[in-house]
């Protein structure tokens, strides 16, 4: 990977004359902050077109995914176009041994045959208010940080309650700019919504992890879905006599195909942004938190694979969960070398310098003074923390049995302590809890990954452990199998069945004497673990990145105009933007990328490059039909310059018009520092074609049907 940052220096030079367009921008903003550069790139919309509060407008069509995607609205009968990888869950739930909807695909050939996943919702903006004066009028430099939030919090369930129309809308508070600036945001959730296509997975995932965050990438990475409501048109619950959403607003589509520097825009819901952070938090990451998750999630990758690869049962189990857990370790090890290469903690040190020397000024220093200092301290005092709590986030999230116990139990305790008619009231809700924990797991792995992280996390810590796993690692040399072997044959958390039994007779004594309820409750108490002697250290942090961000904006130091990422409704702009001319890419521009470039890369029976039959087959006939380009050739992915992270995958990409051209699924990993630092010469969004889209749902898939459902423009 590191060969990669060799040719940085180059890339740079030969571009810099082009520049993307930094920024994830609030829609209300857009009309006073970026209308005028948006047009002069390529825009036709107006604002209102864009956002409205009274009127359709485009945001009306965007909608957060599940509470970690985007998607987009794409016909009058509320079909949903996501990601294959944001409806991985859904499918594999959907999925069994017998009818394997994530390898083999699936078209509803029908509103009858369309599938609904247990839980799914998508969540419609509505709109958003700036609150800030309100809020900050209520607090006061005096007060600590945890009188601040309490201030705050009661003043957000104000405005919370003020916003949600008796409970029709969920209503969010948020903070920005590391709470100088607060925002309400007002959503329509509607909870039945229902699988309609898949393609399989060797062309929604193609590629697997080796071109995970790379390019050329040739990957169909898209998902059907349907938003259904009740006749009226409200959210309801999952209902045989719910119909499709008429929907407000949809997104036309365009398949006359894109160009180098054309105007592209994205709408979605970005995750998490960094851009504000201090040097010293970069350098906690770079050295200390993301090494450890690097290494953790790892081991699990390598225990999950060995298992999976034995049967596809156990395969479909933990497909989503190994899905998730590669894309991060991938990320941060992009996130590590980036950083690195970027020598981004010496650039923001060199900012922080010179903001040091504005806070010491006469007129800045009582209330600017101590923020650099506050906030090196913090993490000086906090680096070997920060590394143990990735490792331990790493056993969390690979190992059912290490959070379990501690979720039932704590349930249990409380149910134990009650009277029979408690019991009986409580009963329902534990029974599905129960029901819900013991499923989807397959022992032996659980058991072997559980041991060996426990193995990794007491070796590699130099921060205090847990009492158990301090006294077990020191007495058999961190080799913790022998332990979990025991430790699950005595427990009653091992299995429904067993703690079913429990209910029956519940025994304080026992629960409390429970190993494996007394490592969980350990390991979980460290998670949450806040050192006394660290909490007037926190306190001045918090304060003082305030401050800093606050100061930063103060004195013009920072070029950032906008807050970072927080799965809220932002916009990016930008083009269609190649990169340097690439021999493993067949495309006569390295801005997109062709069927056949794909068919090059296959590899018979590969986990990652091998592909059906009939993709092949219908390759040779070259039937693209009206989705081919220019030159003859299908398209499969193209290149933006935009400005997106985690939470906009899935997010639609339209031209100046508005209209559907592709959906953003991934970025490049020489821009993988985009997360705190945007590079605007390495910054690259990596998009499904819609024309790839259409192709597989309408030649592929056999599945015209959906097809004809949208609004095509071809011109």
């Amino acid at each position: 990977m590191k060969k990669i940052f060799l040719t940085i220096i180059a890339f740079i030079i030969s571009f810099s004359s082009a520049m993307a367009d930094e920024g994830m921008w609030f829609l209300m903003h857009i009309e006073r902050l970026n209308y005028r550069d948006m047009q002069k790139m390529g825009l036709q919309l107006t604002a209102e077109e864009i956002y409205s509060v009274n009127n359709q407008s485009l945001k009306d069509a965007i909608v957060q995914f599940n509470g970690g995607c985007t998607a987009s609205i794409i016909s009058k009968s509320g079909l949903v176009l996501t990601n294959h990888h944001c409806g991985y869950s859904a499918i594999t739930e959907l999925s069994t041994a017998e009818q394997n909807h994530l390898k083999n695909g699936f078209w509803a050939g029908s509103l009858k045959e369309e599938l609904k996943p247990e839980s799914l919702y998508v969540r419609f903006f509505v709109r958003m208010d700036d609150v800030s004066k309100r809020i900050l009028s209520l607090v006061n430099d005096s007060m600590s940080e945890k009188e601040r939030e309490a201030t705050i919090n009661k003043e957000i369930a104000k405005i919370e309650q003020e916003n949600n129309e008796g409970g029709k809308y969920t209503v969010s508070v948020r903070s920005f700019y590391q709470g100088n600036e607060y925002y309400y945001f007002v959503y329509e959730d509607y909870k039945d919504v229902r699988l309609v296509g898949t393609p399989p997975e060797s062309v929604g995932k193609y590629g697997g992890d080796t071109d995970n965050w790379e390019w050329p990438r040739h990957t169909g990475d898209f998902s059907l879905f349907r938003v259904y409501a009740d006749e009226n048109g409200n959210p309801a619950d999952y209902s045989p006599n719910n119909v499709p959403l008429k929907a407000k607003y949809y997104l036309p589509v365009n398949i006359d195909g894109v160009k180098e520097n054309d105007f592209a825009m994205i709408l979605g819901y970005p995750g998490r942004t960094n851009r504000w952070m201090p040097a010293s938090g970069v350098e906690q990451n770079v050295k200390y938190a993301y090494p450890a998750w690097v290494e953790s999630s790892r081991l699990s990758l390598d225990v999950f694979k060995k298992y999976m690869n034995e049967s596809e049962e156990i395969d479909l189990m933990y497909a989503s969960k190994y899905a998730g857990i590669a894309n991060y370790w991938k990320n941060r090890m992009g996130m590590i070398d980036a950083l690195t290469a970027h020598k981004t903690v010496e650039t923001k040190s060199e900012t922080e310098k010179k903001f040091n020397k504005w806070a010491k000024k006469k007129k800045n220093r009582a209330k600017y003074g101590n923020v650099i200092e506050n906030i090196n301290n913090y993490y000086s005092l906090t680096n070997e923390k920060a590394k143990q709590a990735n490792y331990l986030t790493g056993m969390l999230r690979s190992s059912v049995f290490s959070a379990l116990p501690n979720r039932i139990g704590k349930n249990l305790e409380y149910y134990i302590g009650q009277n029979e008619a408690k019991r009986q009231e409580l009963n329902p809700r534990l029974n599905s809890l129960i029901e819900a924990s013991f499923k989807d797991f397959y022992m032996p792995l659980e058991k072997e990954v559980f041991a060996k992280q426990l193995g990794l996390y007491a070796s590699k810590s130099n921060y205090p452990l847990p009492e158990i796993v301090a006294e077990i690692g020191s007495k058999n040399n961190n080799d913790f199998t022998s332990y979990i072997n025991t430790i699950f044959d005595e427990s009653i958390f091992t299995s429904k069945e067993k703690v079913e039994a429990f209910m029956k007779n519940p025994d304080a004594t026992v629960l409390a004497n429970d190993p494996l309820y007394k490592l969980s409750n350990q390991l979980l108490d460290k998670y949450r673990e806040n050192p006394e002697n660290l909490m007037q250290v926190e306190n001045d942090f918090e304060a003082s990145y305030r401050l800093l961000v606050q100061g930063l904006r103060e004195s013009g130091l920072s070029k950032i105009k906008y807050p970072d990422a927080n799965f809220t409704l932002r916009l990016t702009y930008g083009k269609v933007r190649a990169l340097p001319a690439d021999s493993r890419n067949d495309a006569d521009v390295n801005n997109y990328t062709t069927l056949k470039g794909m068919i090059n890369k296959y590899k018979p029976n590969d986990d990652e490059f091998d592909l059906e039959q009939g993709m092949l087959d219908i390759y040779e006939k070259k039937d693209y039909g009206r989705y081919a380009n220019d030159h003859g050739q299908l398209p499969v992915n193209f290149l933006t310059d935009n400005d997106i992270t985690g939470g906009n995958s899935g997010s639609p990409v339209v031209n100046g018009k508005g209209e559907l051209i592709g959906l953003a699924f991934d970025g490049n990993i020489e821009a993988m520092a985009g997360d705190v630092i945007f590079d605007s010469n390495l910054q690259r969004t990596i998009n499904v074609d819609i024309r790839y889209v259409l192709w597989l749902i309408d030649k592929y898939s056999n599945a015209k049907h959906i097809v004809d459902e949208l609004t095509i423009i071809d011109n």
